[in-house]
C-alpha cells in the first residue's frame, strides 16, 4: 500500500523535475546567446533642452552575443507608452552592438537614429522592450529615478 501512494508522488516529482529541466536551458539561453539589451542612457547628459544633440545623446545599446550574424529586419524597440522603433534591413555581426538614437541622424555603422524631435525614454521610470518581429518579447529592461543609465544584463 506504501508503494503505491508513494508511486503517484514519484512520477509526479519526476514529471515536474524534468519539467524545470526543461525550461532551464531556455531561459538560460536567452542571457548567454543572441541578442539582448544593453546599456540604456535614458537621460542625456546635461539639460533636456530638445535639441537635436540632446535627443541623440539619448539612446539604447542592443547587443548581439551570439555566434552569428543577426537581421534586425522588423525587430521593435518599445517604452511604456508604446512609442516604437522599427528596425528596417540592419545585420548585427557577432558580438557586436548596435545604438539606437532617439534623435535625428545619418544611419551608418553601429548607430541608428530613431529620428524623433522629443524624448521617449522617462527618467522617473520607464521600460525598454526589445519584440521579435513576430510580436513576442525577447528582453525587457525598467528602471527608475537614478543616475540617468541602466546597464540591462
Amino acid at each position: 500500500m506504501h508503494i503505491r501512494s508513494a508511486a503517484p508522488l514519484a512520477l509526479a516529482a519526476a514529471a515536474l523535475a524534468g519539467s524545470l529541466l526543461a525550461t532551464a536551458p531556455a531561459s538560460a539561453a536567452s542571457h548567454q546567446g543572441g541578442l539582448h539589451l544593453g546599456k540604456i542612457q535614458y537621460d542625456s547628459p546635461g539639460k533636456d533642452t530638445r535639441t537635436n544633440a540632446s535627443l541623440v545623446a539619448e539612446y539604447v545599446d542592443i547587443h548581439n552575443n551570439g555566434r552569428t550574424t543577426l537581421q534586425l529586419k522588423g525587430y521593435k524597440l518599445k517604452d511604456n507608452t508604446g512609442y516604437t522603433y522599427t528596425f528596417g534591413s540592419y545585420r548585427i555581426a557577432a558580438g557586436k552592438t548596435v545604438r539606437v538614437h532617439t534623435g535625428k541622424g545619418r544611419n551608418a555603422g553601429a548607430h541608428v537614429y530613431w529620428g524623433r524631435g522629443s524624448y521617449v525614454w522617462n527618467n522617473t521610470g520607464d521600460k525598454a522592450r526589445l519584440i521579435r518581429p513576430g510580436g513576442t518579447l525577447l528582453d525587457s529592461c525598467s528602471w527608475t529615478k537614478g543616475s540617468g543609465v541602466k546597464a540591462c544584463h
